[in-house]
């Protein structure tokens, strides 16, 4: 019996968990048919191409493997820039933890992968009412420029 709980214990561990992402509000979710390391090289690309760098990245994929896990490409990759940096200061020092934006790549069961991020609108608007207007119309320039960055990179 312990062998057979062992065993089982040892396949769930190991076998993919695909949990694809879906829509939601506040959110861009695109399914695309780029690998998704083809998607991550894309995305840098498109952030570059929009004058956004990438701050961070993380992800649980390669530390699983190392640990003898396997699970679905599954990488985080924030994207700001200085300019925004100061501005979102000069606004509210507690809305500068929402930076940078993160963006997700989830690899799917067909090994296509899906791009998400929540919008800046809906990741500042939290500050708004403390910040003003400006905050708000920084956020609205950001939905555009990640707009942007999204359909680069899913191309």
């Amino acid at each position: 019996m312990r062998r057979i709980l062992a065993t089982l214990a040892f396949i769930c561990l190991t076998m993919p968990a695909f949990a694809e992402m879906t829509a939601r509000d506040g959110w861009s979710v695109t399914v695309t048919q780029k690998s998704y390391d083809a998607l991550i090289d894309d995305l840098k690309k498109a952030a570059k191409a929009n004058k956004m760098g990438v701050v961070t990245q993380a992800g649980p994929t390669g530390a699983a493997r190392n640990r003898g896990i396997t699970i679905p490409g599954n990488r985080v990759i924030g994207l700001f820039n200085n300019v925004f940096a100061v501005n979102v200061l000069k606004l509210s020092t507690a809305a500068m933890i929402e930076a940078p934006i993160r963006m997700y790549v989830t690899e799917n069961k067909d090994d296509t992968a899906t791009l998400s991020y929540k919008l800046p609108t809906t990741v500042f608007g939290p500050y708004i009412d403390e910040a003003g207007p400006e905050l708000a119309k920084l956020a609205q320039e950001l939905d555009v420029i990640f707009a942007a960055i999204s359909a680069q990179a899913v191309q």
